[in-house]
């Protein structure tokens, strides 16, 4: 053995209480440390001949790298939809690393039994039936291909072709409706071979909405003549988190022969609050779902899971075809359900945090944000001339921009300004014709002075905007 990788075995537990003391330390700095850093990186190096060992490489890290890193585990980093990492799925986390399980089949580990009662946990939650089954995937875009995938498996079945054997060629153009999609489901058909441009966009309802008007989507598969399609619901959409009638969609399977998928990467959490579980009535409908776990369940990235009601067509695509993996059969092992087959245990940080707060826990997560998130935008309407909301606060995404000339450039400014400030971050979009910016409240540790102090930045630099 190499003598520094010898001398690290040797010193182990010395070395992680030394990354434990940094990593405890850059946690309790977050509320003080910068949310974002928009200095020029270091410079990439070359690789270094003789190893520095594990204590070297941390002293090397702490100095040259962590420095730039953002504070988007943190309370005012209010960009994209992230959440943080509560104390318990960090403590996962670290053992996922520890015991470096690879979760691509059941044998010799109880691993696999541990995701798949985390799953139950997590369809119980969703308020999911027993006919759906799921597994973990690396994120919303991952979740979203796998639904798609086998709702391209499913059409192949109804045009008496498979896919997964034949080619996406054998099925011919399919049609995918869809009112508000997110940006990762073009990318999932992208990636299937049914193409972006199979995307077809159905009209919202009126009234500054996002979400489908389900008499123009009847309208829509009526003029498909009774050929299947794939419609994508949203169950809270990225600008406002507009919510489909999941149950009107799932309804119109009456008359017409569907896939219903529904992208509930982050809106699907409204299930914990009673205040707000009625926004998700329907969900249950689902042919197969999308729930993103890296976002409000506060778990480490990358984590994310899928549902579906038809495992067998799931099994079709994704099973690998090998005697030393073994056929899937019964449960099939998860190697045979993802596009992976080495499969790092995504499940035990949100096993953790799932055990360690219960369905209540997260409940006030939920809860908190989104009173968080009125309150800015209660805010932003009533004390900033500057600014003006472009959207009611739904859920927990404030939609705003600049009273007068909301140009990309100034819009723009404003952000950068903000970001640079280190205060708060927030990102940019484009709604309603609009350009405008997005505050996206998410994180287990976003309290009342955390918002007012993202409020206050966005005043003052508002008001430095325009002198």
């Amino acid at each position: 053995m190499h003598p520094t990788l010898a001398d690290d075995l040797h010193r182990l537990p010395e070395l992680l209480q030394s990354a434990r003391d940094f990593a405890a330390r850059e946690m309790n700095g977050l509320d003080d440390r910068p949310v974002a850093h928009l200095d020029k990186a270091p410079a990439p190096g070359h690789v270094p001949a003789e190893g520095a060992g594990a204590e070297g490489a941390l002293a090397r890290f702490a100095e040259r790298w962590a420095p730039g890193f953002s504070g988007s585990a943190g309370p005012r980093y209010l960009g994209f939809v992230t959440g943080g990492a509560t104390p318990a799925s960090l403590t996962g986390d670290w053992l996922t690393s520890v015991y470096d399980q690879n979760v691509s089949g059941s044998g010799g580990s109880s691993a696999t039994a541990l995701e798949r009662e985390t799953l139950g946990w997590l369809r119980e939650l969703f308020g999911l039936s027993e006919a759906h089954s799921g597994a973990f995937v690396s994120g919303a875009t991952v979740s979203n291909t796998v639904g798609l995938a086998i709702a391209r498996e499913w059409l192949g079945e109804r045009r008496g072709v498979s896919v997964s054997r034949q080619g996406a060629g054998a099925l011919g153009p399919v049609d995918v409706l869809s009112g508000s999609p997110h940006s990762s489901v073009a990318k999932a058909l992208s990636v299937l071979g049914i193409g972006r441009d199979r995307l077809r966009p159905v009209p919202v309802l009126s009234g500054n909405r996002e979400a489908v008007d389900v008499e123009r989507l009847a309208a829509a598969l009526d003029a498909l003549d009774g050929h299947p399609a794939v419609v994508v619901a949203n169950a809270g959409t990225v600008n406002t988190v507009d919510f489909d009638d999941l149950r009107a969609i799932a309804a119109l399977r009456e008359r017409y022969d569907f896939w219903l998928h529904v992208d509930a990467a982050f809106g699907g959490f409204a299930a914990l609050s009673p205040s707000y579980a009625h926004l998700v009535e329907g969900l249950d409908a689902a042919d197969s779902v999308c729930v993103d776990l890296h976002k409000w369940l506060n778990v480490p990235y990358d984590a994310a899971v899928q549902f579906t009601r038809r495992q067998d067509l799931q099994v079709q695509v994704f099973h690998n075809a090998s005697p030393y993996l073994g056929l899937p059969g019964g449960d099939p092992d998860f190697l045979h359900l993802t596009p992976e087959n080495s499969r790092r245990l995504r499940a035990l940080p949100a096993w953790f945090s799932l055990t360690a707060y219960g369905r209540e826990g997260h409940r006030e997560i939920v809860e908190r944000n989104v009173a968080l998130a009125r309150r800015l935008g209660e805010r932003i309407a009533q004390e900033v001339p500057g600014l003006r909301l472009l959207a009611p606060v739904r859920l927990n995404v404030v939609c705003f921009t600049l009273a007068d000339e909301p140009s990309e450039e100034r819009v723009h400014a404003l952000a950068h300004a903000v970001a640079a400030s280190g205060e708060a971050f927030v990102t940019p979009t484009f709604y309603a014709g609009t350009h405008a910016l997005r505050a996206a409240f998410s994180n287990w540790r976003t309290s009342e002075a955390d918002t007012d102090r993202v409020f206050e930045s966005l005043r003052r630099h508002c008001a430095d905007l325009r002198r």
